[in-house]
């Protein structure tokens, strides 16, 4: 970086304020923004290698942002689970499971906690946004 494109304003003495040309304020921000990537990234392996974040397989994300199959039934398979395990593992039973996932149901805030705890994921990966 050339230090005479860079006007420092000084109040009583000390710097305030620094003026650069647009061109190497531009490339500032985009070194700034490429740190902040590199900080992303590295808290998501970090969370990868403690454990508390996992990779999901192309197959479920795709299928998970397609929306054709219910969440929770998406989750259950990726896990390797029928219903009825999900159900003993939850608490919930199964029957009700098959309604959520036929989407006959909605299930209840109270429901959906336990099932996501039981598939080891965040409740908002089984409620659609939109």
């Amino acid at each position: 970086m050339m230090t005479n494109q860079v006007e420092v304003i000084e109040k009583d003495g000390r710097p305030t304020h620094a003026v650069v040309p647009i061109d190497l304020y531009r490339r500032l921000l985009a070194l700034a923004e490429d740190a902040e990537d590199i900080r992303a990234a590295n808290d998501a392996l970090d969370e990868l290698a403690a454990g508390r974040d996992e990779l999901v397989p192309a197959e479920v994300a795709h299928k998970l942002l397609q929306g054709e199959e219910h969440r929770l039934r998406i989750w259950r398979e990726h896990r390797g689970l029928t219903q009825t395990e999900l159900g003993a593992i939850s608490g919930v039973q199964q029957g009700y499971i098959a309604q959520i996932e036929s989407g006959r149901k909605t299930g209840s805030i109270e429901t959906l906690k336990k099932l996501s705890a039981a598939l080891r994921i965040d409740i908002d990966d089984l409620v659609v946004t939109e």
